[in-house]
């Protein structure tokens, strides 16, 4: 089953509401989509996506994908794509960081053994924990009118948890949380979810001056020591996402006991493999996670799936539907959605396949 070409497809994914509003004034409209087509000697072909949030998005955009393939491919051509594990090591060896750039190979090559195999990735990453994992849903930064309208649609569709984006400015982020948080039904959970926007002063404020109301609070501050510095001083559970970048961190947290929730965006992580370790060392320390990406159409959100399939229900906090909050499509099919929750494929693999109609001509290849 050795790799006798890799091809990679970008493409831009248009934000099905318009602007996409979050953190310290970030806007997007849509994002680059980078698609990794991996094909071997037997016929089997997989394929995998990272899909940054913006091109500034922790430091990965997708000139750094179409880059680091530039030096890991030649080594990978004639490597038995099966051997997850040897292509992790290799591609490790070859570029140092750069996981978000190595993790659609790392998810092709997982597509590939699925299918090998004759089972679905959720099987290997190790059964089927959760049949429907709970989503949350975004409402990004808009006025309070356009928040209320967004969450009653999404509401109607299911979804139970919300994602209130904030961290453009911290006075009106006190409004926002304040007139948003009511709306909320009995049994509805809420995440405040600063995407590392504010100064550790201001996220201080924020929370004080939002005591009284019931949310948890995600990413105030951009590096892991300030997000620790608020919580040791705040009374509002504690979410880490983007400082949560490999098995050190996922270490340091259980260590410091700093957050009651962890968010595992796949592609921050290195790709499934690496993923895969840090949830299971935070879930053996009892510490509940998101399994998530950073963006992405129907293959990233097919790896998403099959990633919250395979985690403990009572350690998977949410997941998410990336592939409904695009207009365009990265693969053949996506995992399925139902009230307000998400449900991985059966079929071998990923189950879908990179869609070339959409993505058009392929950007780079390898062979």
């Amino acid at each position: 089953m050795k790799i006798t070409q890799i091809s990679l497809y970008q493409t831009a994914l248009p934000y099905v509401d318009g602007e996409y509003g979050w953190g310290a004034g970030n806007v997007i409209t849509e994002a680059t989509a980078n698609v990794v087509v991996i094909e071997t000697d037997l016929g089997l072909v997989g394929c995998g996506e990272f899909t940054p949030c913006g091109e500034n998005y922790m430091e990965a955009h997708s000139q750094g994908v179409e880059g680091v393939l530039r030096l890991v491919a030649p080594q990978l051509l004639g490597v038995d794509a099966r051997q997850v594990g040897l292509v992790e090591r290799i591609m490790d060896a070859a570029v140092q960081g750069h996981g978000y750039a190595k993790a659609p190979v790392d998810a092709a090559c997982w597509d590939i053994l699925g299918k090998a195999t004759g089972q679905p990735v959720w099987m290997l990453l190790g059964g089927k924990l959760t049949d429907g994992a709970p989503m949350y849903r975004v409402a990004p930064q808009r006025s309070v009118a356009e928040t209320k309208a967004e969450l009653e649609r999404h509401r109607a569709a299911g979804y139970r948890q919300f994602q209130i984006k904030v961290g453009a400015d911290w006075a009106w982020d006190i409004d926002r949380i304040r007139t948003v948080l009511p709306l909320l039904k009995p049994g509805e959970k809420a995440f405040a979810d600063a995407n590392q926007g504010w100064r550790v002063d201001d996220a201080l404020r924020v929370a004080r001056a939002t005591e009284d109301l019931d949310y948890i609070l995600e990413q105030p501050c951009q590096t892991y020591a300030e997000c620790l510095q608020v919580r040791a001083r705040i009374s509002h559970p504690m979410k880490l996402d983007e400082c949560v970048t490999g098995i050190r961190a996922a270490q340091q947290i259980v260590a410091d006991r700093s957050a009651e929730t962890v968010c595992l965006k796949i592609s921050n992580l290195g790709g499934l493999s690496k993923a895969r370790r840090v949830r299971d060392f935070l879930v053996a320390n009892r510490i509940p996670v998101v399994a998530e990406d950073t963006w992405g159409g129907e293959v990233t959100s097919s790896a998403v799936a099959h990633f919250a399939a395979s985690t403990p229900a009572d350690y998977l906090a949410n997941s998410t539907d990336l592939h409904n909050y695009v207009t365009r499509s990265t693969g053949t099919v996506g995992p399925s959605v139902a009230e307000g929750r998400l449900y991985v494929s059966d079929e071998p693999g990923l189950g879908t396949e990179a869609d070339v109609d959409s993505l058009g001509d392929p950007v780079a290849v390898f062979s």
